[in-house]
């Protein structure tokens, strides 16, 4: 009786082997399976994205990355983060500061199959925050959207972050943000920028790369509140655009404070250029920031194509070549007139409820 119970045993051992064996070669064929449409042979934690809608390859330390996000611009806010999302493995987190008129508009965008998977939290920005730190200059008043002032108030959005990167909405990365996260801060700097006299065409690389701009360009050294800063007026200004900010050290400095201060002076003395380049939330920076910031590698901030002339400044090659370009100026990817607008428009996903359209011309782009 004892060797028919052993033998029953071993006849189950076996069974039992057999029955694993195919489950296994099952699975196996299931984790290494062809997906249907793209011939893609997909390992088990992207197989297990795609059934979960659940990006699992983007674990580990969160890399914070802050955009706004206007209605009338919306699209660029998509394209930015689309090309950011695409060209990292990285843990990307988005912090989308918004209103409050936007942000149903942009859920129903950020819902879209190819953008489902992107980690993003919003904000609403308070524009009361402006009382009383914006002139009514009219000649100004256009370029006072409250939203280019969000940058300012970083660490209000992530106060639990150390470390932060924030961008405009013009821009597309090509690079791996990663690599601009990990941009080393001098101790005691609480941000890191490029600086404009910094450019490619320094190194040879680019012929022409644009207007080289100083502190004259944004501060009326006339005023005697810049007089006693002791700032000389030639040097060299930087670009708020592209930031990689050391949020500890930001709030240890008060920044946020110091900016709001210049802002409010701004408005009794009227501080600024009369020739103001491009954007009045600069100014105040260049003065919190005057030799007192870090600096970045210049092909993390390829800018000025937004500027006329900018299709005959870079050339294709390094226009490839580079991590991150910025339409700064008044000709945006998205508009009518713009240099390398199939750049953008490689990155650029249409609008589901069909608000925002690219403006395009029928010429062929530079």
């Amino acid at each position: 009786m004892r060797k028919v119970n052993v033998v029953i045993l071993v006849l189950l051992a076996v069974a039992f082997l057999i029955i694993i064996q195919r489950n296994l070669l099952s699975l196996s064929d299931f984790l290494h399976k062809e997906i249907p449409h793209t011939g893609a042979i997909l390992p088990f934690e992207a197989e297990l994205s795609r059934v979960l809608g659940v990006d699992l390859e983007r674990q580990g330390d969160e890399i914070p990355v802050v955009l706004t996000a206007a209605e009338e611009r919306l699209g660029a806010a998509v394209a930015a983060m689309h090309s950011i999302y695409k060209n990292t493995k990285a843990n990307v987190v988005f912090t989308i500061v918004t209103m409050n008129d936007t942000a149903d508009h942009l859920k129903t965008w950020l819902s879209v199959p190819r953008l489902k998977s992107i980690k993003y939290k919003m904000v609403l920005f308070k524009p009361e925050l402006l009382v009383g730190k914006i002139s009514k200059n009219p000649q100004t008043i256009d370029a006072a959207k409250p939203l280019t002032f969000a940058r300012y108030y970083l660490p209000l959005y992530l106060p639990d972050v150390e470390k932060a990167i924030y961008l405009d909405d013009d821009i597309i990365v090509q690079g791996d943000i990663k690599e601009l996260y990990e941009s080393s801060l001098k101790p005691g700097h609480a941000a890191a920028f490029s600086d404009d006299c910094d450019s490619a065409s320094a190194k040879g690389i680019v012929r022409g790369a644009g207007a080289q701009n100083n502190y004259i360009g944004f501060l009326d050294f006339k005023k005697e509140a810049i007089k006693q800063l002791g700032m000389r007026a030639n040097t060299c200004s930087f670009n708020p655009g592209v930031i990689v900010a050391n949020l500890t050290e930001w709030k240890n400095m008060n920044i946020t404070h110091q900016l709001e201060h210049w802002m409010e002076l701004n408005t009794q003395d009227d501080l600024y250029s009369k020739t103001l380049a491009e954007s009045i939330t600069t100014p105040p920076l260049l003065i919190v920031f005057y030799k007192r910031h870090s600096t970045l590698d210049p092909m993390w901030h390829v800018r000025h194509l937004g500027t006329t002339g900018a299709g005959n400044r870079y050339s294709p090659q390094f226009i490839k070549a580079a991590k991150l370009l910025h339409w700064n100026g008044h000709y945006k990817p998205w508009g009518r007139t713009s240099a390398f607008t199939q750049v953008w428009d490689r990155w650029f996903i249409p609008d589901p409820v069909e608000k925002f359209h690219p403006v395009r011309r029928h010429a062929v782009d530079k």
